[in-house]
């Protein structure tokens, strides 16, 4: 049987641009890690190694995409930054990424800049930013979070994939004869598939969590409801 090997392998795309991104993946955590001390407590901290372990888990279901180097599978980013904030959430994806790359060879340690970039920053950034937009359009019953659950779970999927094709278009080491366009769409359609899935897991995990201990869903933490708009009062009457 063929193995294939998750996330993106070494020379999918070249040296240069591969050390460029490597310097952002680093600056990114390197800032997380100062935001993220600032919300560790004895509620977070737990938390945050059960998030780990269970992305872990999500990202070992393995469906080939592109080449025997390049896979789709689920990303745990939305369940991430909602359970755990944007900052911590990073955190736990990306030392996913590096022990996988380094115990279990899924994903080149020379592409690891890469695919954090892709899981750990713009992954969790687009949940993490409409999961704020939704909570405070949305009630925050049980079906609003499910909704906001499912939609940044999948948007933010099909993002990261996509932050894989730039990727490619800057250092991709097989010349598509001009098809980039047929790369984006396959790894776009089949990422929807991939979020739709991981937006059911994301939403029926956070709900659950959030009717058990909704002191541990950071999102309901952090993002406050919006506040309601001040009636005019007329004549001394509100």
């Amino acid at each position: 049987m063929e193995t294939l090997a998750m996330h993106i392998s070494n020379g999918i795309i070249n040296g240069p641009v591969a050390a460029v991104f490597a310097v952002i993946a680093l600056a990114a955590m390197a800032y997380c890690v100062m935001r993220g001390r600032q919300d560790l407590d004895d509620r977070l901290a737990p938390m945050a190694g059960l998030v780990a372990a269970f992305i872990f888990a999500v990202q070992m279901l393995n469906f080939p995409i592109f080449t025997a180097g390049v896979s789709g599978h689920l990303l745990g980013g939305a369940l991430a930054a909602m359970l755990v904030g944007p900052w911590v959430g990073a955190l736990c994806v990306a030392v996913v990424l590096v022990v996988q790359a380094l115990v279990f060879g899924d994903g080149g340690v020379a592409m690891l800049g890469l695919n954090i970039t892709n899981m750990a920053v713009i992954g969790i950034a687009v949940a993490y930013l409409l999961v704020a937009l939704l909570l405070r359009v949305l009630p925050r019953t049980p079906a609003g979070l499910a909704v906001t659950a499912f939609v940044s779970a999948l948007v933010s999927v099909v993002v990261a994939a996509l932050g894989f094709v730039l990727q490619y278009q800057l250092g991709g080491t097989t010349d598509l004869g001009g098809n980039l366009a047929g790369l984006a769409g396959t790894m776009a359609v089949s990422h929807l598939f991939i979020g739709i899935g991981e937006g059911l897991i994301t939403a029926t995990t956070v709900v659950t969590v959030a009717k058990v201990r909704p002191d541990l869903v950071y999102a309901l933490r952090a993002l406050k409801p919006a506040a309601p708009a001040a009636v005019p009062t007329v004549g001394g009457v509100r």
